[in-house]
């Protein structure tokens, strides 16, 4: 019964963890003006330093932003 608790509770932390991360970094620049970017991350807006354009999706680090890294394209046969 208890290997069945143990198992549960870390199933559960590994599923809460993963969801909190890709919440995390998902903000939209709403505004540009000079190197000063303003982005929207769930309704709070936050001014930082950076460059974008509006309507891109950044992630907010330290007060500075940085663009979502696109994944590479695998080639299929």
């Amino acid at each position: 019964m208890s290997k069945k608790m143990i198992s549960l509770a870390m199933a559960l932390a590994f599923v809460v963890s993963g969801a909190a991360v890709s919440f995390a970094g998902d903000c939209t620049v709403t505004a540009v003006e000079g190197s000063k970017v303003t982005v929207d991350c769930a309704g709070k807006m936050e001014t930082v330093e950076g460059s974008a354009k509006v309507g891109d999706k950044v992630m907010v680090k330290d007060g500075k932003i940085e663009t979502k890294k696109k994944k590479k394209a695998i080639e299929g046969c």
